[in-house]
C-alpha cells in the first residue's frame, strides 16, 4: 500500500509540474509575440503599445518578433519602410497592417529615390504580410532611379501583399531623345535576384494599382527567380504601361537556369485602361500611337495559369510572348477570361518581331473575346506573331468587330498549332469574314477551314450573349455555345468566369461562361 501511495503522489506531482510548464510556455509564447502599434503622434522611445505607440514604421520593423502584428494608426506617414527581419513557420508571420477602420497612408512626397527602391521594401525576408495601406506619391524626375510602391527582392518565402491601394508612383524624367532608357517605376514588384534560393509562395491579392507613370516598366511585375505565386483579385487600371507581367530571361537572377518566373496563378483580376500611347518612353511625340501595353503579359514565364480575369480597354488584352531570341514562354494556360474592347488585339502569342523568342506548348482555351482591335487595322481578335509552336486555340468565343478579322497570322514560322472547337461571329457581312493564316488571307468560313485544316469542329453562329452592349457576356439558354466545346481532361475540373464548375452539362460550353 505504501508503494502504491508513493507512486500515486509522484505521478500527481509530475502531472502538476507538466501543467505548470505548459502554462509557463504558453505565457512565454504570448509574451514573445505581442501586438505593436505605430502612431504619427507616438515616439520610438515608447513601449509600442496601443496607449504608448511608436512613431516610425522602421523602428517597428527593427523590433517586431515572429508572429506579431504591427498596427499602424490612421494618418499620413512620410516614411520609408524596409523589412529584413523574418517571421517563421512555427511562430507565424510578421504582419504590418492598418488599424481596422482607419486609413494609414505611406506618402513618398519629398522623399528621395535611391536606385531601385520601394516605399515599402522586403529584402531577403520570409513570412511577411503587408495589409491595408495606401501607398502613394513616391516619384522621381531622374533616369536610373526606379521608385516602387512595394518592392520584394532577394530570396524569401511566404510573403503576402493584401488589400493595399498603390497610386501615383512615378518616374517623370524629361525625354532627351526618341528612346528614353532608365525612365522606370513599378507599383508592386517581386524580383527574385538570387540563385538557387528563390522567392516562393508569394500572394498578391485584393490590391488596387492606378495612376502609375511607369516608363518602360510595369504596374505589377514578377521577375526572375520566383517560383509558386498567386496574383488574385487585384484591380489595375489607368496606368501608362503593362498591367501584370510575368518575366523571364532578363538577367534578374544571377544564373540563367533560375532566371524565369514559374508555377504561378493569375486569377480574378480586373485590368483596364492600360495604354502606352501617352508614355514618352515609346515615342516623345504624344500620343505616340504605340498601342504596346498589355493588360496581362507573360514575357518568358512558364508553367502558369491565367484564368477568370477581365481585360478590357487596354492596348492588348492578354499576351504570351518572349522578347528574348532563342528563349520561349512555355506551358502557360489562358482560360476562362473575358477579353474585350482592346485596341490592338485581344490575345497575342509569339515574339513581336523576328528577333524575338517563341511561344511553345501553351493553351488558349474557353475564353470570350469581343470587339477587340478597335483600331480596325486588321490585327484581329487573336494575333499569332513570330515563332509559335504546338499551341492550342480551342473552345473560345471569338466575336469580331466590323473589320471581320478573327485570327491574324502573317508569320510562316509556326508549326503544330491546333485551332478547333471555337465559335466565331461578327456583326458585318459574313461573306467577308477573314482569317489570315501563314500570311495567306482566307475569306469566308468554309474556305478558311478547307484550305487550312483548322477549326473542323468549329461553328459560325451568334453566341447569344445576355446583353453585349453592357458587356454582359453570359450565355442565354438557347446559345449555340452551350455544350458545344470539347471536354478535354485538363479543362473539365476547372471553373468558369463566375467560379462555377466548368462541366455542368453533356459537354463543356464554348467561351468563358458555363
Amino acid at each position: 500500500m505504501q508503494t502504491k501511495r508513493k507512486f500515486f503522489i509522484l505521478s500527481l506531482v509530475v502531472a502538476t509540474v507538466m501543467i505548470m510548464l505548459l502554462q509557463l510556455r504558453a505565457t512565454s509564447t504570448s509574451a514573445a509575440v505581442p501586438t505593436y502599434f505605430v502612431d504619427s503622434k507616438g515616439s520610438d522611445d515608447n513601449e509600442g503599445t496601443k496607449k504608448s505607440p511608436w512613431r516610425t514604421l522602421q523602428h517597428a520593423a527593427d523590433s517586431a518578433k515572429p508572429g506579431s502584428t504591427v498596427y499602424v494608426r490612421g494618418g499620413v506617414y512620410k516614411q520609408k519602410l524596409k523589412i529584413s527581419r523574418s517571421g517563421s513557420a512555427r511562430e507565424g508571420s510578421i504582419t504590418f497592417a492598418n488599424f481596422p477602420q482607419e486609413r494609414a497612408i505611406l506618402d513618398g512626397s519629398g522623399l528621395s529615390v535611391t536606385g531601385q527602391q520601394g516605399l515599402i521594401e522586403i529584402e531577403n525576408a520570409s513570412y511577411i504580410t503587408i495589409k491595408g495601406f495606401e501607398i502613394r506619391n513616391f516619384s522621381t524626375a531622374k533616369t536610373e532611379q526606379l521608385p516602387i510602391g512595394i518592392f520584394v527582392h532577394g530570396s524569401g518565402s511566404y510573403i503576402k501583399i493584401l488589400n493595399n491601394k498603390v497610386h501615383d508612383i512615378k518616374n517623370t524624367a524629361t525625354p532627351s531623345g526618341i528612346d528614353l532608357l532608365g525612365r522606370d517605376a513599378h507599383g508592386i514588384a517581386v524580383y527574385g535576384t538570387e540563385a538557387p534560393a528563390s522567392i516562393h509562395h508569394v500572394t498578391i491579392e485584393g490590391n488596387e494599382l492606378y495612376k502609375l507613370v511607369l516608363g518602360s516598366s510595369e504596374s505589377l511585375v514578377i521577375n526572375g527567380n520566383v517560383d509558386t505565386f498567386a496574383v488574385t483579385n487585384n484591380l489595375i487600371h489607368d496606368n501608362d504601361n503593362i498591367g501584370i507581367d510575368l518575366i523571364g530571361f532578363e538577367g534578374t537572377a544571377p544564373h540563367p537556369s533560375y532566371d524565369q518566373v514559374r508555377n504561378g496563378l493569375v486569377s480574378g483580376n480586373r485590368v483596364y485602361n492600360i495604354t502606352s500611347n501617352y508614355n514618352p518612353s515609346y515615342g516623345t511625340s504624344l500620343p505616340n500611337h504605340s498601342n504596346a501595353a498589355g493588360g496581362i503579359y507573360i514575357d518568358g514565364g512558364k508553367d502558369s495559369v491565367i484564368e477568370r480575369n477581365y481585360s478590357y480597354n487596354n492596348d492588348i488584352g492578354i499576351e504570351i510572348a518572349s522578347e528574348h531570341a532563342g528563349k520561349s514562354t512555355s506551358e502557360v494556360t489562358v482560360r476562362s477570361n473575358i477579353v474585350y474592347s482592346n485596341r490592338y488585339t485581344g490575345i497575342a502569342l509569339g515574339g513581336y518581331d523576328m528577333e524575338r523568342g517563341s511561344t511553345v506548348n501553351c493553351k488558349i482555351i474557353n475564353n470570350t473575346l469581343y470587339h477587340n482591335n478597335s483600331l480596325n487595322d486588321g490585327s484581329g481578335e487573336i494575333l499569332l506573331q513570330y515563332d509559335t509552336k504546338n499551341n492550342m486555340i480551342t473552345n473560345n468565343i471569338i466575336f469580331a468587330n466590323s473589320s471581320n478579322v478573327f485570327i491574324y497570322n502573317e508569320q510562316k514560322k509556326n508549326s503544330g498549332n491546333v485551332v478547333d472547337y471555337n465559335l466565331y461571329f461578327a456583326p458585318g457581312d459574313v461573306s467577308k469574314a477573314s482569317w489570315i493564316w501563314k500570311n495567306q488571307e482566307y475569306i469566308g468560313f468554309t474556305t478558311y477551314k478547307t484550305r487550312t485544316g483548322n477549326d473542323s469542329h468549329s461553328v459560325f453562329a451568334d453566341p447569344g450573349f445576355v446583353k453585349q452592349a453592357s458587356h454582359d457576356f453570359h450565355l442565354r439558354a438557347a446559345s449555340a455555345a452551350i455544350d458545344a466545346g470539347k471536354s478535354y481532361s485538363f479543362i473539365v475540373k476547372t471553373l468558369d468566369i463566375d467560379g462555377q464548375a466548368r462541366l455542368r452539362g453533356a459537354s463543356v460550353n464554348i467561351g468563358a461562361d458555363e
